[in-house]
């Protein structure tokens, strides 16, 4: 496989941008060597800058649910570009995927638009704290809500345990109001609350884990978080950046039957383009300036051309029978994988949810931040690489979560577990 020219493209990124990336995850520093350059993509498929092909299940980390260059979505973005491309006030393109998104959240009764995922964390972090008057907050160790500073807290060396900051720059004293609990662990978020819970404004966590890896909540355990939180008076979030409009149409939430006071949106809301989302009941969404004291703006909130293909993929997903698709493609690949591993005697744990599940090369069960940690990275690196070679791009990262597309194909999906196989030396 030839790869000069990513590797030409690289060496002179390393000279433009930090690592030669504008984020870490596509440095390769979790499989080792350098990352490929991707120059266009159509349906299942993308290419590199040598013009190699690859069956794709990062779909740009999730927002690609309609596959590359969807003819529809193109084609309103087209048209939004004619018509001018940002103007700093408001349109109608956002009252149109205000109105999907409010409609498909049960909830969502107010929601404000944002430019990253990243952006809805920080705004729902901001706006938590100011309904409440409350300063602490909840996460759960080796779950990620983007990179503001509040939420960049890995677990300490126990539950009770105030966090200690996960990057140079994070400040004590921000770490300090963040609390880190143990996913699908309800015992170490009462003993928070039981500590200091008249000081907490909020917990947030993924419905579903993903940042970690695929790790599905234990029964009981979102329900039990909506307990303690309602009983001190403080609010839920849920963090549904990647599993809102994947997992189902109105996200994770629709399908547990348990009611976050915010929910956090961002990838597939904007149809491949940079969106974020948060939104909540309307009393406390009433916070958010202009109507309340909870500042927060941008520019580029609500662009048009962002809308317009937010807009565009939410009216394909809520067609008959996407989703029914997207789950048959999805167990299909991993009822094969699973089945060549097993043949070859490999250890994997596969966490699969709808259309997004991560290979965790570990005899598991995984269920928390432990489990993960305790997967073989070398083991990924090596089939990652393979998998490679065989035309198969899978996420750069032993703890991430792959995704299928409606693109997909029953043909791509038996092409992968043919590649698999091969790879693991069948």
């Amino acid at each position: 496989m030839r790869r000069e020219r990513s590797d030409e493209l690289y060496g002179v990124a390393r000279g433009l941008m930090p690592g030669g990336v504008n984020s870490p995850a596509r440095s390769w520093t979790g499989v080792g060597g350098s990352p490929l350059f991707i120059s266009r993509g159509k349906g299942s498929r993308i290419w590199d800058a040598d013009d190699n092909g690859y069956i794709d299940y990062v779909c740009s980390w999730g927002p690609m649910i309609l596959g590359h260059t969807h003819p529809e979505v193109l084609e309103a973005v087209k048209a939004a570009v004619d018509a001018g491309s940002s103007f700093g006030a408001p349109t109608e393109a956002e009252n149109k995927l205000a109105g999907l998104v409010v409609d498909a959240f049960d909830s969502i009764d107010l929601v404000r638009f944002v430019s990253s995922g990243t952006e809805a964390g920080m705004s729902a972090l901001r706006l938590a704290r100011a309904f409440t008057g409350r300063d602490k907050i909840v996460k759960f160790g080796g779950g990620y809500h983007g990179h503001a500073d509040s939420l960049l807290v890995s677990a300490g060396s126990g539950a009770l345990a105030h966090g200690v900051p996960d990057s140079a720059g994070v400040t004590a004293s921000l770490s300090a109001d963040t609390l880190v609990a143990v996913y699908n662990d309800l015992g170490s978020v009462e003993a928070l609350f039981d500590a200091v819970g008249d000081e907490i404004a909020c917990v947030i966590v993924e419905p579903v884990a993903a940042n970690m890896g695929v790790v599905l909540p234990a029964p009981g355990f979102l329900e039990g978080l909506r307990r303690i939180t309602e009983d001190a008076g403080a609010l839920l979030i849920f963090d549904e950046v990647i599993t809102g409009f994947r997992l189902a149409y109105g996200g994770a939430q629709s399908l547990n039957g348990v009611v976050p006071d915010i929910t956090c949106l961002g990838k597939i809301v904007g149809g491949g383009m940079p969106v974020g989302a948060y939104g909540g009941r309307a009393e406390v969404m009433e916070t958010v300036c202009p109507l309340g004291p909870m500042y927060q703006a941008g520019t580029l909130s609500g662009n048009p051309v962002a809308m317009a293909a937010g807009a565009k993929t939410l009216e394909l997903l809520a067609q008959p029978g996407v989703y029914d698709q997207l789950e048959s493609r999805t167990a299909r690949l991993e009822q094969g994988l699973r089945k060549i591993f097993e043949d070859s005697g490999t250890p994997l744990t596969i966490n699969r949810t709808g259309s997004i599940m991560t290979l965790f090369f570990n005899p598991g069960p995984v269920e928390g931040w432990s489990g993960v940690e305790a997967s073989d990275k070398e083991a990924f690196g090596r089939f990652f690489h393979a998998m490679i070679e065989e035309g198969v791009y899978l996420p750069p990262s032993p703890f991430e979560a792959l995704f299928v597309s409606t693109a997909h194909t029953e043909a791509d999906i038996d092409a992968t577990v043919q590649s698999a196989t091969k790879a693991l030396g069948g």
